[in-house]
């Protein structure tokens, strides 16, 4: 990829639309414009200012009438100068603004180049680039307000302290083997490990947080189950607010699973009802009876609907078991506008999927199972990528290292070396630290040479 090139792309989605813009990016951007375009007369590249051009075809006839702004280099998205050519959303249009600036030399951009230049050129970090895809990609407005901060720089800020933390413990280190002459004090291992303790659980529990953080980005599965008409597909629609599933008082109406995707909390659910768990009568009901079995295991979480209005059964005892054995399991009794024979303590809610009696309170109870009303929901500095996490994770593995290291008596120049470990997947997330970095702190920290 050559990267001192103008690169040119359509910035909008494919498709028809009021207005659709080409981008260009790079040091001939205002040149190719010119090439392409029929400017007024003495145009001045003002930045930060639109003007309004003529795109004409190869006989130099009129297709549109387009809006060109220009941001100077480096107050620019990618730090570059750059031309955003907003025609009106024609596909044939846009393609043929497209063909003219790649004619003119512009190269047609790869997917993603325009943030990778703003990360190259310093304009944003690793975090932030990431946070542009998630943006794009964000189904709800909850996940958009989280990738929105993150581009703001909420995970690089979380991390930041922990990451200084650990320079300024390299730089002690490094401090007393390379100025030990200066009148520099080695560390000693219990002030090694007082400084460690703290690095490694900031960044321990910063990796936990991707639990959470993965079901904000990728949404979580909800899995539906019980033994037949306890109510399972009247709370599926419940949950829905819409009849999406069929609803008799007949035994086994739902014989397959039946899908369908929600928001709750502001995050992306696929709900799942399946078909009534019992002693199946055909080979059809066999095999949404295993389906079932397969939701219940593949779900993030599992409703097992009790009915309330009887006893607790050996099949529902069997059921509950299995689904904990699964994962994450609220056990709901449902028809509770009905007479009670349940005993309430065997279930998390009451609900009525007939009334909506209870439904708020399923809600709570399905947000605090997963999370969503815990420390993380309160804050923005938690991590969505799955990258992240496993560098965290590689981090305090160093860090763990590093402690043993001072506990059995390594000498510093060997404990550096899991230092360094700790720090390079801290620096593959927020960007690269290097050795003028360390020296700075050394000489800023430490009075050499006076």
């Amino acid at each position: 990829m050559r990267l001192n090139d103008t690169i040119a792309a359509i910035a909008t989605p494919p498709g028809r639309g009021g207005i659709g813009i080409v981008r260009l990016s790079g040091p001939d951007a205002a040149t190719i414009t010119a090439d392409v375009l029929d400017l007024p007369p003495a145009t001045e590249w003002v930045p930060w200012h639109s003007f309004l051009a003529v795109l004409p075809d190869s006989e130099g006839e009129a297709v549109d009438h387009v809006v060109v702004t220009f941001f100077a280099k480096p107050r620019s998205y990618t730090a570059e100068d750059v031309v955003e050519i907003a025609c009106h959303g024609s596909p044939v249009v846009l393609r043929h603004c497209l063909d003219r600036a790649c004619g003119a030399g512009a190269r047609l951009a790869e997917p993603g180049e325009f943030t990778l230049r703003a990360f190259l050129n310093g304009r944003i970090d690793l975090p932030r680039a990431e946070a542009v895809r998630d943006l794009i990609e964000a189904t709800t407005l909850f996940q958009a307000r989280v990738a929105a901060r993150q581009m703001e720089g909420a995970v690089s800020r979380r991390l930041a302290p922990w990451k200084s933390q650990l320079l300024e413990l390299i730089a002690l280190l490094e401090a007393g083997i390379d100025f030990a002459d200066n009148d520099v004090d080695f560390a000693s291992n219990e002030e090694i490990l007082r400084r460690l303790a703290p690095l490694a659980e900031g960044l321990g529990k910063l990796a936990a947080s991707f639990a959470y953080g993965k079901l904000v980005h990728s949404g979580f599965t909800l899995a539906i189950v019980g033994r037949p008409n306890v109510g399972k597909s009247s709370l599926f629609n419940r949950l829905l607010e819409q009849d999406r599933a069929i609803v008799t008082g007949i035994p086994g109406t739902t014989r397959d699973t039946v899908s369908e995707s929600a928001s709750l909390f502001g995050i992306p659910v696929k709900f799942l009802d399946t078909a009534g768990i019992r002693e199946a009568t055909d080979v059809v009901e066999t095999l949404g009876i295993e389906r079932s079995y397969q939701a219940m295991a593949d779900a993030d979480l599992t409703l097992v609907v009790l009915d309330s209005s009887a006893p607790l059964t050996e099949a529902d005892a069997v059921l509950l078991g299995k689904a904990r054995e699964s994962g994450l399991v609220l056990a709901v009794a449902n028809k509770s506008d009905l007479p009670r024979l349940l005993e309430l303590e065997q279930a998390h809610c009451a609900v009525s999927a007939l009334t909506g009696e209870g439904m708020e309170g399923l809600r709570r109870s399905i947000g605090e199972a997963l999370g969503f009303s815990g420390e993380w929901a309160q804050e923005s500095g938690f991590i969505t990528s799955l990258r992240h996490e496993q560098l965290l994770r590689e981090s305090v593995e160093a860090l763990g290292n590093a402690r043993t290291a001072v506990e059995v008596g390594i000498p510093h120049e060997m404990l550096l070396l899991d230092l360094y470990a700790a720090l390079r997947p801290i620096d593959a997330i927020t960007g690269a630290t290097t050795a003028d970095d360390i020296l700075n702190r050394i000489f800023s920290t430490f009075c050499i040479g006076k």
